[in-house]
This record gives C-alpha cells, sequence and structure tokens, in this order.
C-alpha cells in the first residue's frame, strides 16, 4: 500500500477510532430483554442503562437502593442485545431485601441496587448501584448501623437507621437514590428514600418523565414510613402486619422498608431499563506529525469531559448570637468560571448552618464548609462565622468564617471575625467573603455577607439610643449564569446585630437571605441552601439567636447533560445541576 510522507500505512491517523454515525437520533426503549437492530447508518450510540432496585428489609427495615443508573456513549453497529435487571425480592420473616439485578446493553453493565437491611440483622444496609438503608436498633448510637455504600457514578449510599426511644420505636434508613443519599431514620419515623435523576434532558418522551432509580422509604415501628425517592421508590411501612410499597416497575426504583414487627414485609425492587439513542456524529482524525510535533512541544491540548462550567460553592451559614448578641456571618463563596471536569466521581459536600445562639453553655454555631473535589478540581466554601455572645465585662471573642461573625456587646467596643475565605486553586478573584463589624458597649455588630461587611453597632450607654450593626450585603450571581437560580440567584447575605436595652437591631444583609435582628424575640434563621446567616436575639425573654442557613452548590455548563447529581435541568443551551444535600456529582462526558 502507498505511505505518505510520515511513512504511516494508514494516512497518518491516530488515536481512537471516532466514526462517522448517522443514526438520525432514533430512540428506543427497552423495558424488557431482547435484541435492537440499529438503523443502517448507526455506528455511535447513547445509552442510559437502568438496572434492578432492590427490596427493602422486614421489621423496622431500610429501603431498597435503587438500581445503578449511568449514561455510556460506544459504537455500535448492526444488532446489540439488552438485557433488563429484575428488582431485588421483598423481605419477609425478618430477613433482609434482595439485590437488584444488573441490566446491561452489550458489553456495558451497571449494578443492581444494595438490599435494605432487617432489624433481625444483618443492620447494615447492602451496597449496590445505590445502597439499601441501614435498620432501626434499640436505644443508644451503638445499635444504629449505616446504609449501604453505592458505586460511584451510578449511584449514592443508603441512610442509617434510627434507635428507638422511650416515646417511639425505632425506624429504618431509606435506601440511596441515583442522585441523592438516603435520609436516616429517626425515632418513629423511617428515612425517606433519595432521589432519583432525571435523565430526560438527554433522553426526552422517555418513560415516567425520564426520572429513574428514587431509593426505597424505610419503615418504621410506629409514627410514619419514610417516602419513596422521585424515580420509583417504594414507600416504607408502619403498619405492624402490612407490606410496604414496591418500587415502580422499568424505573430502578427500591422498594420500602418492613414495618413494626417480624410479620411485616418490604417492598419488591422495581426492573430495570434501557434506553439508546442512535447518535448523528461527524469523524475527528489526527494527523501524526502535526500532533508528534505538538506532544514534543508541550502544546497537545488536554481533553475534558465538561468544559467551560460556571460553578458556585456556598457554606453553611453562622448563627446569630442569644441577648442582644452579635450577626451570624454568611457563609463562605466560591464563584468561578471557565471550570473543566475530568470524567470521573466528584464529591458534593454542603456545608450545615451553625447553631443560634441560646445562652450559656449553647454559643452561635460556626457553619459547616461546602466541598466540591474531584474530576480535576478542589473548591472549598468556608463556613460562617458564629456570633458572639454577651458575657459581663468580657464579651465572648467574635468567630472567623467564610464571613466573620459579628462583636458582642459588653465591656466595651468587642472584637470583630475576621473572613477567613480564600480563592480556589488556580481561580484568582473566585473567593468572596468579609468581616463582620464591631461592637458598643451596649448593642452589637453584624455579621459580614458575601458582598460587604458587617455594620458596626452605635450609640453608647445602658439608657440611649443604641443601635445594633447592619448584617453584611449578600451577593447577586445571576449574570454569571444563563438559567435562573434558586433564591433569585441572592446568597451568603450576614445577619444583624442586637441592640442595647432601649436600642434597635440590625437589619438583616441586603437582599435578606440573613435572617434580621428582631425588636424582641428569637432572631430570625437563615434561609436554607442560601449561606444566609441567623439573626440575633434581642428584647424579651427567651431571645435565642437563629440558626444559620445551609449551604448551596451549583455547577452550569454549555450543551447536554454530560453528569449526574443534583436537580437537572437542560435549558437555553445549558445544562445546570442545583445540589441542596451531599452527593456524588458524577462526570460521564
Amino acid at each position: 500500500m502507498p505511505r505518505n510522507k510520515s511513512g504511516s500505512a494508514n494516512g497518518g491517523i491516530i488515536g481512537k477510532a471516532n466514526k462517522s454515525s448517522f443514526g438520525k437520533c432514533t430512540q428506543t426503549v427497552k423495558t424488557s430483554s431482547g435484541d435492537i437492530t440499529l438503523q443502517p447508518g448507526t455506528r455511535t450510540v447513547s445509552t442510559l442503562i437502568v438496572s434492578g432496585g432492590a427490596g427493602g428489609g422486614s421489621q423496622d427495615a431500610g429501603g431498597g437502593g435503587a438500581g445503578g443508573a449511568k449514561i455510556t456513549e460506544t459504537n455500535a453497529c448492526g444488532t446489540i442485545t439488552a438485557t433488563i435487571g429484575a428488582g431485588g425480592s421483598a423481605g419477609s420473616s425478618n430477613a433482609l431485601g434482595g439485590d437488584g439485578n444488573s441490566s446491561s446493553l452489550g458489553c456495558v453493565s451497571t449494578t443492581g441496587g444494595g438490599g435494605g437491611a432487617s432489624d433481625g440483622g444483618p443492620r447494615q444496609g447492602k451496597a449496590g448501584g445505590s445502597g439499601g438503608g441501614g435498620a432501626g436498633a434499640g436505644p443508644g448510637p451503638g445499635g444504629v448501623l449505616p446504609g449501604g455504600a453505592g458505586v460511584c457514578g451510578e449511584g449514592n449510599a443508603g441512610g442509617a437507621g434510627g434507635g428507638r426511644t422511650s416515646g417511639s420505636n425505632e425506624a429504618g434508613g431509606g435506601g440511596g437514590g441515583a442522585g441523592a443519599v438516603g435520609a436516616a431514620g429517626t425515632a418513629g419515623c423511617g428515612g425517606n428514600g433519595g432521589a432519583g435523576s432525571d435523565f430526560s434532558p438527554t433522553f426526552p418522551g422517555a418513560p415516567n418523565s425520564g426520572v429513574y432509580a428514587g431509593g426505597g422509604g424505610g419503615g418504621a415501628g410506629s409514627g410514619s414510613g419514610g417516602s419513596g425517592g422521585p424515580g420509583g421508590g417504594g414507600a416504607g411501612s408502619v403498619v405492624a402486619c402490612g407490606t410496604a410499597t414496591s418500587g415502580s416497575a422499568n424505573t430502578g426504583g427500591g422498594g420500602g422498608g418492613g414495618g413494626g414487627n417480624q410479620l411485616s414485609t418490604g417492598g419488591a425492587g422495581g426492573s430495570g431499563i434501557v434506553i439508546v439513542k442512535e447518535l448523528n456524529k461527524a469523524s475527528g482524525v489526527w494527523s501524526m506529525q502535526s500532533q508528534f510535533q505538538s506532544r514534543s512541544e508541550g502544546t497537545w491540548p488536554k481533553s475534558f469531559a465538561i468544559q467551560g462550567a460556571t460553578v458556585l460553592v456556598v457554606a453553611g451559614a453562622g448563627g446569630g448570637g442569644f441577648d442582644n448578641g452579635a450577626g451570624g456571618g454568611g457563609g463562605g463563596m466560591i464563584l468561578a468560571t471557565g471550570v473543566d471536569f475530568d470524567k470521573g466521581c466528584v464529591a458534593a459536600v454542603v456545608g450545615a448552618g451553625g447553631v443560634g445562639g441560646a445562652g450559656n453553655p449553647t454559643p452561635a454555631g460556626t457553619g459547616s464548609d461546602s466541598t466540591l473535589i474531584g474530576g480535576g478540581i478542589s473548591f472549598t466554601a468556608k463556613g460562617g462565622g458564629g456570633a458572639a455572645q454577651p458575657g459581663g465585662s468580657t464579651p465572648e471573642t467574635a468567630k472567623p468564617g467564610g464571613s466573620g461573625g459579628g462583636g458582642s456587646r459588653g465591656g466595651g467596643s468587642g472584637t470583630k471575625g475576621t473572613a477567613t475565605q480564600t480563592d480556589a486553586p488556580g481561580f484568582p478573584g473566585s473567593g468572596f467573603g468579609n468581616d463582620g463589624g464591631t461592637s458598643s458597649p451596649e448593642a452589637s455588630g453584624g455579621g459580614g455577607g458575601a458582598g460587604g461587611a458587617g455594620g458596626n453597632a452605635s450609640g453608647s450607654g445602658p439608657f440611649t439610643s443604641s443601635q445594633g450593626g447592619a448584617g453584611g450585603a449578600h451577593k447577586d450571581v445571576n449574570s454569571s449564569f444563563t438559567q435562573s437560580l434558586p433564591n433569585s440567584g441572592d446568597y451568603a447575605g450576614g445577619s444583624g446585630g442586637g441592640g442595647g436595652t432601649e436600642g434597635s437591631p440590625g437589619g438583616g444583609g441586603a437582599g435578606n437571605p440573613g435572617g434580621p435582628g428582631p425588636s424582641s424575640g428569637d432572631g430570625a434563621a437563615g434561609t436554607a441552601n442560601t449561606g444566609g446567616a441567623g439573626g440575633a436575639g434581642a428584647g424579651s425573654a427567651p431571645r435565642n439567636g437563629g440558626n444559620g442557613g445551609s449551604g448551596i452548590i451549583v455547577i452550569e455548563y454549555p450543551g447536554p447533560a454530560k453528569a449526574t447529581g443534583g436537580t437537572v435541568t437542560t435549558s437555553c443551551g445549558t445544562t445546570k445541576h442545583v445540589i441542596t444535600s451531599d452527593v456524588t456529582f458524577a462526570v460521564t462526558g
């Protein structure tokens, strides 16, 4: 065969075969095992594979884990075989729920859901595509075991079971779902199943609105059973001899956990599904000579599964102070553009808000960090500083945080909490946080916010018109995103400090996701999933501080969905993931 100048017998083409495909975007749904005959011109397919969900256990049992779910793109032509995994069996007579069965397309498969645990043991949920929920147990933390682990890129862990108390019986945790972990059971209440994922942006018109792999709810000995996760999860039972709800057929949903005694029965898992879309795709080739030169010069570009994403990470906010104490600091913020993700699993952790102050020995708490780590990035938003509280002649030291908490009244001007938020590595200018405000003798400073510092208190003496410092401003991030955002895009506001005996409270952060200090009574809580801080208590008893709001993570990137995790919306040429609880952001490419 003639050779070209580079000496290659194949025309100088290197790299993975990247064939032209003319599948006309034909979509086939398989709800039972069998062959799929592709269009004559098809060479590449995009496939959703959902395995069978697991059954829930019997007696105070964990819900079944959802079947593993993921999207893959593979080369294929002619006829391919789809295998649909059956759901796992329902647990009965104090037994665990059965594991779900694997679904596959050709050589690509996902993992069946992990069975829900039973009070009869083992009490730990089984691992699977998504893990089963743990069973409830007797009093004390030693008797409560966790849910089973999920498979990275396919699902999430199940929730832990809840222990018995003097007033309520034990309860099982919810099974994990493709989009979220299962909720933990509490005394008398089974944990809700983890939410499934919405795959409709990639596979429009799919059955069940494209939502699959919800976890089963946990069963309970009294009170209420957990609800099934969206995506076919079954509800847990609370009736002593009753039967929990099974997972919906062809969704991969986990079955609910059984209720109050060994005669209860869990729900069976739902069977899986396979959806195939035949793609239109042009070929791509690379010249060996030009790529060798680029590689030698160190300029050969790296290919990322997701390119040009905008990422928002907001931490949990600080709690407000007790008894005319200071305002809490807003959660620290990372806002970065042009973010690239490698294929793989990214751990998304959403920080909780700090507890509001309730007097000694319950000071206001600092919020927890929110993190996004994996896939080539490491983002950490620092929890907002808790408010300083009055302490006679020696006020509590103001607390640092993503944005700092305000300084407390008493004994002269107090200190202010400093901001600790820094930029994400490789993204200068991406970190946002500000200091809290200082106090006066009879009024406290406001907490800092992502958009501005907390206000300083004003006035002096117990009978003058003292004024608590205003909360630091929130930051409006709407302009960085194409799609609309929760809470109108306003995040991480500080909260107002408490006024003196005859003084006035400081207001919440501008836009007011932070809770304001009241004229009298308890401080307002920061809004959930905003990183807004809790307000200070004032005036009449009990005048406790408000809790800080939890954080949030938002990821938006161009084009169709290339990952799972959180609530997924594709619109206006972009895909957005809103994450409000801990989950795996699995980048599939």
